[in-house]
């Protein structure tokens, strides 16, 4: 097997897009064990049901599951640990007064490796409302048929 790309998607949250409009989106560096990027290389970990809490000045990866490495033995990491995540201050103090703000959350988009590194595309979200996700559906089998329809 070769070496995978220099930006390559480990986990990504499709969820997201359905159930949010993203306000903004911002690449964050993420502090992982040895066994949780083992795990994440191997494609075992899901962003469902995460969110990104700003605490003390520092902005945490909550509810985030990595599978347990598969040899990891009695060295293996906590599925649903807490993560911390690699910013800016100046970016956290934007991610606090996100969250303060009525109606907006923090979520994570995806995981990837860029250089080697693991890193995390959080974005700021605002919820959709349930006619909001019909239309955008609609227009997702709109595009779909037109493009089927010019391929003829």
């Amino acid at each position: 097997m070769g070496k995978p790309s220099s930006d390559s998607e480990l986990v990504s949250n499709r969820r997201a897009f359905h159930d949010y409009h993203i306000l903004e989106t911002y690449e964050a560096g993420i502090v992982l064990l040895g066994s949780e990027i083992k795990s994440l290389r191997n494609h075992g970990g899901t962003l469902q049901d995460a969110y990104v809490d700003v605490r003390s000045g520092e902005a945490i990866l909550v509810n985030s599951s990595i599978a347990p490495y598969s040899h990891g033995g009695v060295f293996n990491h906590e599925e649903r640990r807490p993560r911390k995540l690699l910013l800016h201050k100046r970016e956290i103090e934007q991610l606090r007064r996100a969250l303060q703000e009525k109606g907006l959350t923090v979520i994570p988009l995806s995981i990837f490796l860029s250089k080697g590194m693991a890193k995390v595309k959080i974005g700021i979200a605002k919820g959709k409302k349930a006619h909001d996700k019909r239309a955008s559906l609609k227009e997702k089998e709109d595009r779909r048929s037109i493009k089927r329809a010019l391929d003829e």
